[in-house]
């Protein structure tokens, strides 16, 4: 198990300490010690210059030619990157980059049956959508709206998970709603995809003891990318109804009570293999959604699950390959675990496991050019939850 992840022998606690020239060696232990508005900034810096990596060897090199649209795997992905980086430096340069993008992604997709935020044409007009509007373009803006409401078809053999079923097609609603404003995809729209996913999650619990249960290609997935946990977590954006509301509770009580001894879960249901900790199977999607399910219902023992799950994390989260979903980016989103726990818990010691993962990622020195700006340029992109 342990050849899938580095050993984290990192502290749970580093003290600041004034910056001197002994502390600003890049040693890990130093830049854990260094104030916090210093090591923030270096991490800025070494974002933003990976950024610029990023979209030299992902749409400049490639003669901006897109074959892969998604923002998963594809230059969606670099447009939204971008799109971040403008969020935090206002720096309209990237907006019309991003838009760029965006338009080219447009075109690739344009007979995509892909339908949701991720890997789907609805990630285009979602995105394309916003950008318009930070931009001042209200037809633009109006164009993608038009795209989304009118072109994005439902296959019928639609799956429910997020990657590329009804779940996934709520997560860009929600974004559209956040970023444009509310009802920009009407509840009414909305609700009809929800009650579909609860409707299917009902018939394939049938009378077990979980209360919505799901397929993907013919196996019950647990995890944030096909299963239980995506699903949930998508759910808890929409308006539910009471008994809906409980099924969602149930759903996680039953993960909770089924997950390994040593606090992981299971990638599938009935699977006793606890290797796993990726955001797509593993305690980081369902650490995600668990905190989720603290602020939105508020009790006590999602929180207590999720930091949990975030211990899971902490000791075996330092993953060892590149890769887009199950390894080196996945380090990143370990670390957003991290990230989103800390609001909610006022432990001290959550705070610095977040900037030790950070920090440990950004001290990586090992292995090429491609592992650096996967690894460090995530610091703007995923957020898993992405909205």
């Amino acid at each position: 198990m342990a050849d899938r992840f580095f050993p984290n022998e990192m502290p749970d606690f580093v003290a600041e300490r004034t910056v001197t020239e002994g502390t600003t060696k890049d040693s890990l232990i130093n830049l854990l010690s260094l104030p916090h508005k210093t090591l923030s900034d270096k991490f800025k810096t070494s974002a933003l210059d990976l950024k610029e990596t990023v979209v030299r060897e992902t749409w400049g090199l490639t003669r901006k030619r897109v074959q892969d649209y998604s923002l998963y795997t594809g230059a969606l992905g670099t447009a939204y990157l971008v799109f971040k980086a403008y969020q935090v430096t206002k720096n309209e340069n990237d907006l019309k980059l991003c838009s760029d993008i965006v338009k080219a992604c447009d075109s690739a997709s344009r007979d995509s049956r892909h339908v949701t935020f991720i890997c789907g044409r609805a990630g285009v007009c979602a995105l394309g959508a916003v950008i318009a509007k930070h931009s001042g373009d209200e037809r633009l803006k109006d164009r993608y709206l038009t795209k989304f409401k009118e072109q994005i078809r439902f296959p019928s053999d639609l799956p429910n998970e997020l990657l590329y079923g009804r779940a996934g097609f709520l997560w860009a609603c929600s974004f559209l709603n956040k970023h444009i404003g509310k009802d920009t995809i009407s509840t009414i729209r909305m609700r009809a995809v929800v009650d579909e996913i609860i409707k299917s999650g009902k018939q394939l619990a049938g009378k077990g003891r979980c209360p919505l249960m799901y397929e993907w290609h013919g196996k019950k997935y647990w995890g944030a990318a096909h299963g239980l946990a995506g699903i949930m977590h998508v759910l808890m954006d929409m308006e539910l109804k009471p008994d809906e509301v409980e099924h969602v509770k149930g759903t996680l009580r039953y993960m909770i009570k089924n997950r390994f001894p040593s606090g992981n879960y299971p990638s599938s249901e009935g699977s006793e293999s606890d290797r796993l900790v990726h955001w797509c199977h593993g305690a980081p999607g369902v650490t995600l959604t668990l905190v989720k399910a603290a602020e939105v219902f508020g009790d006590k023992e999602f929180l207590q699950a999720a930091m949990d799950a975030g211990e899971v994390v902490w000791k075996r989260g330092l993953l060892k390959r590149v890769g887009i979903c199950h390894e080196h980016k996945n380090l990143y989103q370990n670390e957003r675990c991290m990230v989103v726990i800390v609001p909610i818990h006022s432990l001290r010691v959550l705070e610095e496991w977040r900037i030790s993962f950070w920090t440990w990622a950004s001290h990586l020195k090992q292995g090429s050019l491609l592992m650096k700006f996967k690894l460090l340029s995530m610091c703007f992109f995923f957020f898993l939850v992405l909205v």
